[in-house]
């Protein structure tokens, strides 16, 4: 289900764009200042927000100056005022739509509909791109570049080093042998070739340098990776 959060100090105007919303299929949820709006983009992760301007404590627009990137929905305005320059400001400052009060609820309703997809894709687009970033205490590796560093510092790591590392980080404290190892990252299901991954986890440790102590050895097994050093 779609979420929306509604931004607006008035509780009338709250209440009945929240009704219509839910009316629609929308999960809905209220705020009525702008502090309370930041607070609630973090835990409610709405894909459109519609939000007032003018309100007390933290206005519309100082809102969209504070969201974050990644967590920014798509922004319908709302307002009093109907002059250009202020809906140029608003649309600069990361809106993505305007209306002016007062306003036909049919048209806002079309107007959230058309935000909510490009939300949605956006969010859906976000969580994908979050699925592809591994994290390991320090240690980061990006799927979609094959990249893995520490602390911002890119390691320079061979393919199967590469593949093998993130078999490791993909289940923290999951014991592989190396059997096991050897048949995901190499293809191979022969036990002549276990030593193979022994020698890609010694180059690997020398490589992580003082976090070596992410992979560990469960003896007389196999290996393990463990979030701390």
């Amino acid at each position: 289900m779609i979420k929306i959060l509604v931004v607006d100090d008035e509780s009338s105007i709250r209440t009945a764009l929240a009704y219509a919303l839910r009316r629609e299929g929308y999960e809905v949820e209220t705020a009525a200042d702008g502090q309370e709006a930041l607070g609630m983009v973090e835990t409610f992760q709405p894909a459109v927000m519609v939000l007032d301007v003018m309100m007390p404590r933290i206005n519309g627009y100082d809102v969209c100056r504070k969201l974050d990137g990644q967590l920014r929905p798509a922004i319908l305005l709302l307002t009093v005022k109907d002059d250009i320059v202020d809906k140029v400001l608003g649309l600069e400052l990361g809106a993505d739509d305007y209306m002016t009060k007062p306003f036909d609820m049919r048209e806002l309703l079309a107007r959230v509909k058309a935000l909510s997809r490009r939300g949605s894709y956006a969010q859906q687009a976000q969580q994908e791109q979050q699925q592809d970033v591994l994290r390991l205490g320090e240690l980061t590796a990006e799927l979609f570049s094959r990249t893995v560093s520490i602390q911002g510092k890119q390691l320079d790591l061979t393919p199967k080093e590469f593949d093998l590392l993130v078999l490791l980080m993909r289940n923290p404290g999951r014991v592989y042998s190396r059997e096991v190892l050897l048949e995901k990252v190499w293809d191979m299901d022969f036990a002549g070739g276990t030593r193979t991954v022994d020698i890609h986890v010694q180059r690997l440790r020398k490589k992580l340098g003082s976090h070596h102590g992410l992979i560990q050895t469960v003896y007389g097994i196999g290996y393990k990776s463990t979030g701390s050093p």
